[in-house]
């Protein structure tokens, strides 16, 4: 990996806080960090650590009081509000612990959603069979099961195939058993299409299986550590 490569993710002096007066709360305390291109990265802390805050400011959806994120040599603050959009129409993908799909639309058309906003989108039937879903690609989104409709919301996030897969609790509210089945959907997706992954869990057993896990705590980052024994999620138990 060249260096480049090694520092597609940058970020340098990240703060955030809410609030004023009796109410202010600083949520991250200058945090800096590089992800690797194509890496696998947890985010793992304790509610109220900062992790989702952190996740919703590298995704554009918030914005930062201080400090610089970069992407692939891209700074996020030098783009105005129509760039950002663009960016993260075209380079950024989200998963959420709520699939937030579209109720009037099949599985098929749910994921298309997602193609119609990238340049380059991933061959949707071939992304259907990956998930698990060709079979289903008729149904809609109530004649599904939980962990069905957190596949084609991964689908709709991949297809774009983006540079960033933002993964917020994906397997939050799940069973354990469809837990594991997603968590080998993403270790797939991760090496079949070599998307950088971001996910935020607070579930201390999904570390094992990512190749760098970064721990906040009161936000601030407590450990900083690249995985040089990784499970597969197969292999994961808790």
């Amino acid at each position: 990996m060249s260096d480049k490569e090694k520092k597609f993710l940058e970020v340098r002096g990240l703060k955030k806080s809410f609030g004023s007066g009796d109410t202010h709360q600083d949520v991250l305390k200058g945090l800096d960090f590089t992800v690797g291109k194509g890496e696998f990265c947890v985010l793992l802390g304790p509610s109220g650590s900062g992790k989702s805050t952190l996740l919703n400011i590298l995704g554009g959806i918030d914005s930062a009081d201080e400090g610089e994120i970069s992407i692939n040599g891209d700074k996020l603050a030098d783009m105005n509000e129509k760039s950002l959009t663009r960016y993260r129409r075209k380079h950024l993908g989200y998963v959420f612990q709520m699939y937030n799909l579209i109720p009037n639309l099949n599985v098929k058309e749910n994921i298309e959603t997602g193609a119609y906003l990238s340049d380059n989108p991933l061959d949707i039937d071939d992304l259907l069979k990956i998930l698990g879903l060709y079979e289903h690609r008729y149904k809609l989104p109530d004649q599904l099961s939980g962990g069905q409709q957190q596949r084609v919301s991964i689908g709709r996030a991949i297809v774009k195939n983006p540079d960033i897969l933002l993964c917020d609790e994906p397997t939050g509210a799940l069973d354990y058993k469809t837990s594991k089945e997603i968590l080998r959907l993403i270790e797939e997706v991760n090496q079949k299409y070599g998307n950088t992954i971001i996910m935020v869990t607070h579930n201390e057993a999904i570390k094992q299986m990512a190749d760098h896990v970064i721990k906040l705590r009161d936000g601030m980052i407590r450990h900083d550590i690249v995985n040089t024994e990784k499970l597969t999620a197969a292999e994961l138990e808790w």
